[in-house]
Protein backbone atom coordinates (compact mmCIF):
# COMPACT_ATOMS: atom_id res chain seq x y z
CA UNK A 1 0.00 0.00 0.00
CA UNK A 2 1.10 3.34 -1.20
CA UNK A 3 1.36 5.77 2.02
CA UNK A 4 1.46 5.48 5.74
CA UNK A 5 -1.52 7.05 7.48
CA UNK A 6 -3.88 5.28 9.17
CA UNK A 7 -5.82 3.86 6.61
CA UNK A 8 -2.98 1.49 6.18
CA UNK A 9 -2.37 1.31 9.47
CA UNK A 10 -5.77 -0.16 9.43
CA UNK A 11 -6.01 -2.29 6.14
CA UNK A 12 -2.44 -3.78 7.71
CA UNK A 13 -4.69 -5.00 10.56
CA UNK A 14 -7.52 -6.58 8.05
CA UNK A 15 -4.34 -8.57 5.97
CA UNK A 16 -3.00 -10.49 9.07
CA UNK A 17 -6.54 -12.21 9.57
CA UNK A 18 -6.15 -12.89 5.33
CA UNK A 19 -2.88 -14.51 6.12
CA UNK A 20 -1.15 -11.26 4.04
CA UNK A 21 1.62 -9.34 4.60
CA UNK A 22 1.27 -5.73 3.92
CA UNK A 23 4.35 -3.60 2.60
CA UNK A 24 3.89 0.05 2.95
CA UNK A 25 5.56 3.00 1.33
CA UNK A 26 5.98 5.26 3.65
CA UNK A 27 7.41 9.53 3.99
CA UNK A 28 8.14 8.90 7.59
CA UNK A 29 9.01 5.96 9.91
CA UNK A 30 7.27 8.04 12.60
CA UNK A 31 3.84 7.91 9.49
CA UNK A 32 0.85 5.65 11.70
CA UNK A 33 1.44 2.13 9.19
CA UNK A 34 4.94 2.73 9.35
CA UNK A 35 4.82 2.01 13.44
CA UNK A 36 3.07 -1.57 13.19
CA UNK A 37 3.61 -2.85 10.00
CA UNK A 38 6.71 -5.01 9.49
CA UNK A 39 7.66 -4.19 5.95
CA UNK A 40 7.92 -0.60 5.45
CA UNK A 41 10.24 1.01 2.95
CA UNK A 42 10.77 4.98 3.01
CA UNK A 43 10.14 7.09 0.12
CA UNK A 44 7.76 9.56 -1.72
CA UNK A 45 4.45 8.74 -3.96
CA UNK A 46 5.66 11.56 -6.52
CA UNK A 47 9.02 9.14 -6.97
CA UNK A 48 8.68 6.58 -9.98
CA UNK A 49 12.32 5.31 -9.13
CA UNK A 50 10.91 4.41 -5.79
CA UNK A 51 7.20 3.09 -6.28
CA UNK A 52 8.85 1.30 -9.07
CA UNK A 53 11.71 -0.47 -6.42
CA UNK A 54 8.63 -0.49 -3.84
CA UNK A 55 6.80 -2.66 -6.26
CA UNK A 56 9.02 -5.44 -6.63
CA UNK A 57 8.17 -8.56 -5.34
CA UNK A 58 3.93 -7.44 -4.29
CA UNK A 59 1.40 -9.50 -5.53
CA UNK A 60 -0.98 -6.34 -5.79
CA UNK A 61 -0.32 -2.52 -5.29
CA UNK A 62 -2.95 -0.27 -3.93
CA UNK A 63 -3.54 3.43 -1.98
CA UNK A 64 -4.07 5.04 0.87
CA UNK A 65 -4.76 8.13 -0.68
CA UNK A 66 -5.22 9.48 -4.31
CA UNK A 67 -2.09 11.50 -4.82
CA UNK A 68 0.24 9.07 -7.13
CA UNK A 69 1.00 11.03 -10.55
CA UNK A 70 -1.78 8.85 -12.96
CA UNK A 71 1.36 8.91 -15.29
CA UNK A 72 3.10 6.64 -12.90
CA UNK A 73 0.63 4.36 -12.10
CA UNK A 74 0.60 3.83 -15.57
CA UNK A 75 4.05 3.16 -16.49
CA UNK A 76 4.05 1.12 -12.94
CA UNK A 77 1.19 -0.92 -15.08
CA UNK A 78 2.56 -1.06 -18.40
CA UNK A 79 5.33 -3.01 -17.04
CA UNK A 80 3.30 -5.80 -15.71
CA UNK A 81 2.52 -4.48 -11.80
CA UNK A 82 -1.15 -5.13 -10.76
CA UNK A 83 -2.20 -1.58 -9.46
CA UNK A 84 -5.53 -0.97 -7.99
CA UNK A 85 -7.36 1.59 -8.86
CA UNK A 86 -5.83 1.95 -12.19
CA UNK A 87 -4.67 5.47 -13.77
CA UNK A 88 -8.06 5.45 -16.16
CA UNK A 89 -10.20 5.08 -12.54
CA UNK A 90 -8.34 7.19 -10.06
CA UNK A 91 -8.06 10.33 -12.33
CA UNK A 92 -11.72 11.14 -11.69
CA UNK A 93 -10.94 11.34 -7.47
CA UNK A 94 -7.97 13.62 -8.10
CA UNK A 95 -9.30 15.67 -10.69
CA UNK A 96 -12.41 17.78 -10.04
CA UNK A 97 -12.84 18.85 -13.01
CA UNK A 98 -12.68 15.73 -15.22
CA UNK A 99 -14.69 13.81 -12.56
CA UNK A 100 -17.58 16.61 -12.83
CA UNK A 101 -16.91 16.25 -16.94
CA UNK A 102 -17.44 12.35 -16.98
CA UNK A 103 -20.26 12.34 -14.23
CA UNK A 104 -22.31 14.40 -16.26
CA UNK A 105 -21.63 12.56 -19.39
CA UNK A 106 -22.97 9.76 -17.66
CA UNK A 107 -26.11 11.04 -16.77
CA UNK A 108 -25.35 11.10 -12.58
CA UNK A 109 -26.68 13.66 -10.81
CA UNK A 110 -24.30 16.52 -10.05
CA UNK A 111 -24.77 19.89 -8.93
CA UNK A 112 -24.43 22.39 -11.53
CA UNK A 113 -21.36 23.96 -12.36
CA UNK A 114 -18.90 25.14 -14.32
CA UNK A 115 -14.81 25.38 -14.99
CA UNK A 116 -13.43 28.77 -14.59
CA UNK A 117 -10.87 31.05 -16.33
CA UNK A 118 -11.25 34.03 -14.49
CA UNK A 119 -13.51 35.79 -11.90
CA UNK A 120 -16.29 36.76 -14.16
CA UNK A 121 -16.73 33.75 -15.40
CA UNK A 122 -17.77 32.35 -11.17
CA UNK A 123 -19.81 36.21 -11.78
CA UNK A 124 -21.49 34.85 -14.50
CA UNK A 125 -22.27 31.27 -12.89
CA UNK A 126 -23.60 32.96 -10.09
CA UNK A 127 -26.09 35.42 -12.48
CA UNK A 128 -27.78 32.15 -13.28
CA UNK A 129 -27.81 30.44 -9.72
CA UNK A 130 -27.73 32.72 -6.98
CA UNK A 131 -24.57 34.05 -4.84
CA UNK A 132 -22.99 32.40 -2.98
CA UNK A 133 -21.65 29.94 -4.67
CA UNK A 134 -18.80 27.08 -4.42
CA UNK A 135 -15.29 27.27 -5.85
CA UNK A 136 -13.12 23.98 -5.20
CA UNK A 137 -9.76 23.60 -5.65
CA UNK A 138 -9.68 21.30 -9.40
CA UNK A 139 -6.61 19.05 -7.40
CA UNK A 140 -5.76 18.43 -3.77
CA UNK A 141 -7.86 19.65 -0.90
CA UNK A 142 -9.64 17.35 2.09
CA UNK A 143 -11.15 18.06 5.17
CA UNK A 144 -12.76 21.27 4.27
CA UNK A 145 -9.46 22.46 2.63
CA UNK A 146 -9.68 23.71 -0.86
CA UNK A 147 -13.22 24.84 -1.17
CA UNK A 148 -14.66 28.27 -0.73
CA UNK A 149 -17.88 29.69 -0.38
CA UNK A 150 -17.87 33.04 -2.25
CA UNK A 151 -20.65 35.80 -1.47
CA UNK A 152 -19.23 38.23 -4.56
CA UNK A 153 -17.45 39.20 -7.15
CA UNK A 154 -14.66 40.80 -4.95
CA UNK A 155 -13.86 37.05 -2.97
CA UNK A 156 -14.22 35.61 -6.90
CA UNK A 157 -11.01 38.04 -7.83
CA UNK A 158 -9.37 37.65 -4.84
CA UNK A 159 -9.52 33.54 -4.62
CA UNK A 160 -8.63 33.76 -8.79
CA UNK A 161 -5.87 36.18 -7.75
CA UNK A 162 -3.97 33.05 -5.97
CA UNK A 163 -3.58 31.48 -9.07
CA UNK A 164 -5.77 28.27 -7.99
CA UNK A 165 -6.99 26.48 -10.52
CA UNK A 166 -10.80 25.98 -10.33
CA UNK A 167 -14.45 25.10 -10.69
CA UNK A 168 -17.59 26.59 -9.10
CA UNK A 169 -20.65 24.88 -8.49
CA UNK A 170 -23.89 26.01 -7.28
CA UNK A 171 -24.75 25.98 -3.58
CA UNK A 172 -26.72 22.76 -3.25
CA UNK A 173 -29.75 22.98 -0.88
CA UNK A 174 -28.82 19.76 1.18
CA UNK A 175 -31.00 18.42 3.71
CA UNK A 176 -27.75 16.49 5.22
CA UNK A 177 -24.64 14.87 3.80
CA UNK A 178 -25.14 10.89 3.07
CA UNK A 179 -22.13 8.16 1.53
CA UNK A 180 -22.38 5.06 -0.28
CA UNK A 181 -19.74 2.82 0.13
CA UNK A 182 -19.03 -0.03 -2.78
CA UNK A 183 -16.07 -2.71 -3.97
CA UNK A 184 -15.51 -3.84 -7.01
CA UNK A 185 -12.89 -6.58 -8.06
CA UNK A 186 -10.99 -6.47 -10.90
CA UNK A 187 -13.74 -9.01 -13.21
CA UNK A 188 -17.07 -6.68 -11.84
CA UNK A 189 -17.48 -8.74 -8.62
CA UNK A 190 -19.39 -5.83 -6.31
CA UNK A 191 -20.58 -5.59 -3.10
CA UNK A 192 -22.17 -2.38 -1.75
CA UNK A 193 -22.44 -1.48 1.73
CA UNK A 194 -25.99 0.29 3.98
CA UNK A 195 -26.11 4.13 3.15
CA UNK A 196 -24.40 6.38 6.14
CA UNK A 197 -25.16 9.52 7.39
CA UNK A 198 -22.22 11.64 7.49
CA UNK A 199 -21.60 15.06 9.69
CA UNK A 200 -19.46 17.76 9.28
CA UNK A 201 -18.12 20.17 11.07
CA UNK A 202 -16.04 23.21 9.81
CA UNK A 203 -15.62 20.82 6.82
CA UNK A 204 -14.33 17.60 8.94
CA UNK A 205 -16.63 14.91 9.39
CA UNK A 206 -17.34 14.32 12.64
CA UNK A 207 -19.53 11.48 13.29
CA UNK A 208 -20.70 8.63 10.94
CA UNK A 209 -24.40 7.09 11.42
CA UNK A 210 -25.27 3.62 10.01
CA UNK A 211 -27.66 3.08 8.40
CA UNK A 212 -28.33 6.58 8.07
CA UNK A 213 -31.12 7.75 10.25
CA UNK A 214 -35.22 7.41 8.31
CA UNK A 215 -33.98 7.23 5.24
CA UNK A 216 -36.11 5.93 2.62
CA UNK A 217 -35.68 2.48 1.27
CA UNK A 218 -35.82 3.49 -2.24
CA UNK A 219 -33.46 6.28 -1.88
CA UNK A 220 -31.11 3.80 -0.42
CA UNK A 221 -31.44 1.40 -3.01
CA UNK A 222 -30.74 4.16 -5.67
CA UNK A 223 -27.78 5.54 -4.06
CA UNK A 224 -26.57 2.21 -3.08
CA UNK A 225 -26.88 1.57 -7.17
CA UNK A 226 -25.99 4.99 -8.23
CA UNK A 227 -22.57 3.90 -6.67
CA UNK A 228 -22.63 0.29 -8.19
CA UNK A 229 -23.28 1.97 -11.45
CA UNK A 230 -20.02 4.33 -11.44
CA UNK A 231 -17.80 1.92 -9.86
CA UNK A 232 -18.50 -0.17 -13.30
CA UNK A 233 -18.69 3.24 -15.44
CA UNK A 234 -15.20 4.05 -13.66
CA UNK A 235 -13.53 0.72 -13.92
CA UNK A 236 -12.87 1.02 -9.95
CA UNK A 237 -10.82 -1.82 -8.43
CA UNK A 238 -10.68 -1.58 -4.46
CA UNK A 239 -13.02 0.78 -2.42
CA UNK A 240 -15.53 3.32 -4.18
CA UNK A 241 -16.70 5.84 -1.49
CA UNK A 242 -19.64 8.21 -3.24
CA UNK A 243 -20.49 11.05 -1.34
CA UNK A 244 -23.69 12.58 -1.80
CA UNK A 245 -26.22 15.74 -0.81
CA UNK A 246 -29.32 14.27 0.04
CA UNK A 247 -31.82 17.08 -1.26
CA UNK A 248 -35.62 17.50 -1.84
CA UNK A 249 -35.24 16.10 -4.93
CA UNK A 250 -32.90 13.39 -4.44
CA UNK A 251 -29.50 12.97 -3.84
CA UNK A 252 -26.72 14.54 -5.91
CA UNK A 253 -22.91 13.75 -6.05
CA UNK A 254 -20.50 15.57 -3.92
CA UNK A 255 -17.62 13.68 -4.00
CA UNK A 256 -15.24 10.32 -5.00
CA UNK A 257 -13.06 8.75 -3.29
CA UNK A 258 -10.98 5.45 -4.20
CA UNK A 259 -9.38 4.11 -1.24
CA UNK A 260 -10.76 3.06 2.21
CA UNK A 261 -12.97 5.64 3.71
CA UNK A 262 -13.83 7.76 6.67
CA UNK A 263 -17.43 6.96 6.33
CA UNK A 264 -16.64 3.69 6.38
CA UNK A 265 -14.30 3.61 9.38
CA UNK A 266 -17.53 1.51 11.17
CA UNK A 267 -16.93 -1.40 9.54
CA UNK A 268 -14.59 -2.67 11.68
CA UNK A 269 -17.12 -3.73 13.83
CA UNK A 270 -20.27 -2.83 12.62
CA UNK A 271 -20.75 -5.21 9.42
CA UNK A 272 -19.81 -8.15 8.64
CA UNK A 273 -16.81 -7.55 6.55
CA UNK A 274 -14.67 -4.42 7.49
CA UNK A 275 -13.95 -1.66 4.32
CA UNK A 276 -10.31 -2.35 5.10
CA UNK A 277 -10.82 -6.61 4.60
CA UNK A 278 -13.11 -5.52 1.64
CA UNK A 279 -10.56 -3.20 -0.53
CA UNK A 280 -7.71 -6.14 0.46
CA UNK A 281 -10.85 -8.36 -0.87
CA UNK A 282 -11.24 -6.96 -4.01
CA UNK A 283 -7.19 -5.70 -4.88
CA UNK A 284 -6.32 -9.25 -4.25
CA UNK A 285 -9.63 -10.84 -6.47
CA UNK A 286 -11.59 -13.00 -3.26
CA UNK A 287 -14.88 -12.81 -3.18
CA UNK A 288 -16.48 -10.23 -1.74
CA UNK A 289 -17.43 -10.36 1.96
CA UNK A 290 -21.03 -9.39 3.55
CA UNK A 291 -21.56 -6.25 4.37
CA UNK A 292 -24.54 -6.28 6.32
CA UNK A 293 -24.64 -4.51 9.87
CA UNK A 294 -23.83 -6.14 13.44
CA UNK A 295 -25.88 -4.02 15.29
CA UNK A 296 -29.19 -1.96 14.40
CA UNK A 297 -27.77 1.41 15.33
CA UNK A 298 -23.56 1.89 14.81
CA UNK A 299 -21.93 5.44 14.87
CA UNK A 300 -18.52 6.04 14.67
CA UNK A 301 -17.44 9.81 16.03
CA UNK A 302 -14.00 11.06 15.02
CA UNK A 303 -10.98 11.30 17.72
CA UNK A 304 -9.89 15.08 17.11
CA UNK A 305 -6.62 16.67 18.97
CA UNK A 306 -7.33 18.73 21.48
CA UNK A 307 -5.49 21.48 23.14
CA UNK A 308 -2.11 20.62 24.90
CA UNK A 309 -2.41 20.11 28.64
CA UNK A 310 -4.64 17.95 31.30
CA UNK A 311 -4.61 14.30 31.46
CA UNK A 312 -2.62 12.19 28.82
CA UNK A 313 -4.31 10.38 26.45
CA UNK A 314 -3.55 6.75 27.43
CA UNK A 315 -5.12 7.70 31.05
CA UNK A 316 -8.29 9.40 29.01
CA UNK A 317 -8.78 6.13 27.60
CA UNK A 318 -8.41 4.06 30.89
CA UNK A 319 -11.25 6.06 32.17
CA UNK A 320 -13.47 5.86 29.13
CA UNK A 321 -13.40 2.29 29.25
CA UNK A 322 -14.26 2.32 32.92
CA UNK A 323 -17.49 4.65 32.16
CA UNK A 324 -17.86 2.80 28.58
CA UNK A 325 -16.88 -0.74 28.09
CA UNK A 326 -18.89 -1.37 24.77
CA UNK A 327 -16.90 1.55 23.04
CA UNK A 328 -14.44 0.65 20.52
CA UNK A 329 -11.34 2.74 20.32
CA UNK A 330 -9.20 3.33 17.36
CA UNK A 331 -6.07 5.29 17.62
CA UNK A 332 -3.70 6.11 15.08
CA UNK A 333 -0.21 6.75 16.88
CA UNK A 334 -0.55 10.53 15.62
CA UNK A 335 1.33 13.33 17.07
CA UNK A 336 -1.59 15.55 18.29
CA UNK A 337 -2.53 18.61 17.22
CA UNK A 338 -5.49 20.53 17.44
CA UNK A 339 -8.39 19.47 14.82
CA UNK A 340 -6.19 16.38 13.63
CA UNK A 341 -7.81 13.09 13.17
CA UNK A 342 -5.83 11.10 15.75
CA UNK A 343 -8.10 8.23 16.11
CA UNK A 344 -12.15 7.25 16.13
CA UNK A 345 -14.46 5.51 18.39
CA UNK A 346 -17.54 3.03 17.46
CA UNK A 347 -20.43 2.11 19.50
CA UNK A 348 -22.92 -0.25 18.25
CA UNK A 349 -26.45 -0.50 19.81
CA UNK A 350 -30.30 -0.88 19.57
CA UNK A 351 -31.41 2.34 19.44
CA UNK A 352 -29.52 5.51 16.86
CA UNK A 353 -30.09 7.91 19.82
CA UNK A 354 -28.33 6.52 22.47
CA UNK A 355 -25.57 4.81 20.30
CA UNK A 356 -25.00 8.30 19.35
CA UNK A 357 -24.93 9.86 22.50
CA UNK A 358 -22.56 7.60 23.92
CA UNK A 359 -20.10 7.81 20.57
CA UNK A 360 -20.18 11.60 20.99
CA UNK A 361 -19.50 11.09 24.84
CA UNK A 362 -16.51 8.87 24.13
CA UNK A 363 -14.86 10.85 21.39
CA UNK A 364 -15.39 14.49 23.12
CA UNK A 365 -13.64 12.71 26.34
CA UNK A 366 -10.43 11.56 24.46
CA UNK A 367 -10.35 14.92 22.67
CA UNK A 368 -10.92 17.08 26.08
CA UNK A 369 -10.59 15.24 29.08
CA UNK A 370 -14.29 15.53 29.82
CA UNK A 371 -17.64 14.42 29.49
Amino acid sequence: MVGGGQLARMTHQAAIALGQSLRVLSESPDDSAALVAADVRIGTHTDLAALREFAKGCDAVTFDHEHVPTAHIAALAAEGVKIYPGAEAILYAQDKRQMRERLSALGAPVPQWRPVASAQDIADFAGSVGWPVVAKAVRGGYDGRGVWMLDDLAAAEELVGTGTELIVEERVPLRRELAALVARSPFGQVAAYPVVETVQQDGICVEVLAPAPDLPEDLAVEAQQLAIDLANALGVVGLLAVELFETEAGIVVNELAMRPHNSGHWTIEGARTSQFEQHLRAVLDYPMGETSLTAPAVVMANVLGGEPGGMSLDERLHHLFAADPGARVHLYGKQVRPGRKIGHVTVLGDTMTEVRARAVRAARWLQEGQQ
